[in-house]
């Protein structure tokens, strides 16, 4: 009888992350939560540790493998938002907008990446945002360090193919989950900008919330983690894949001015 495959999905305790870790347990898969909660969604083995902590990383994986000798899937969905003008936005707040998303990423990585090459092979699937395609205006650092999360993933994935371990970003486009509640807001320079910044995040977070369930995004990535060949980067949902398509197609001073009749008008 094969040995039941191991999954570990950070952010998994809400939103797409607690999606994906549902959809991947209906499949038959041993799945580990991480988050920075004390407790993890019932019916879970729950790792308290922060990602933006390579050493928290380095011993969350540790504690991962001294319950199962594989680890087969990391799925990277923590992360956070900010919003605000990139002139007003503090430095501090950038910085952990990044180090969060983009290196916290980078550090779970890291982490597993030698198990993986000692048992043979693996999957890492990082969870980016559409804004990665489309950078939005007064979403500046988020939709930078999904971006990042790109460029990583697609690096990482030439990296890695010599030792049997695939990797691709997988990215959501609005999703309807507990991420615009808590999305870390600096209104600063509003009345300098008219009143557009505040009318951006608005519509903004009008959008998240009439989005589709994170259930979408977490069956793709159950999904991918069983299929036999990976492309580098997945768009989520048959309209952002049609926008995806339009933008790449569109001359860049055209798509970047749509977008900014959408957000910073």
């Amino acid at each position: 009888m094969a040995e039941t495959k191991a999954a570990l999905v950070t952010g998994g305790s809400s939103g797409i992350g607690l999606s994906c870790a549902k959809a991947l347990k209906a499949k038959g898969w041993r799945v580990f939560t991480l988050s920075r909660r004390d407790a993890g969604p019932e019916g879970f083995e729950h790792i308290r540790a922060d990602v933006s902590d390579p050493e928290e990383c380095r011993r969350a994986v540790e504690a991962v493998l001294r319950c199962t000798a594989r680890l087969d899937l990391l799925v990277n969905c923590a992360g956070f938002g900010i919003s605000g003008a990139a002139e007003f936005t503090p430095e501090g707040e950038a910085e952990s907008q990044v180090r969060v998303n983009l290196f916290g990423t980078a550090n779970m990585c890291k982490a597993v990446i030698p198990q993986m090459r000692q048992q043979g092979g693996g999957r890492i699937l990082n969870v980016s945002s559409f804004a990665a395609l489309t950078p939005i205006p007064f979403q500046i650092w988020y939709s930078v360090s999904k971006a990042g999360i790109n460029s990583f993933t697609m690096a990482l994935a030439n990296e890695l193919r010599p030792f049997g371990i695939s990797a691709a970003a997988i990215m959501p486009g609005d999703t309807k989950t507990g991420f615009t509640d808590v999305r870390r807001k600096c209104p600063e320079g509003d009345e300098v900008y008219r009143g557009v910044i505040s009318r951006s995040v608005a519509k903004m977070e009008k959008d998240e919330r009439g989005g589709m369930s994170p259930d979408v995004a977490g069956s793709l990535i159950a999904r991918l983690a069983g299929k036999k060949r990976l492309a580098p980067l997945y768009t989520v949902g048959f309209g952002y894949k049609c926008l995806a398509l339009l933008f790449k197609l569109l001359p860049a001073a055209l798509s970047n001015r749509i977008l900014g009749k959408m957000y910073a008008t």
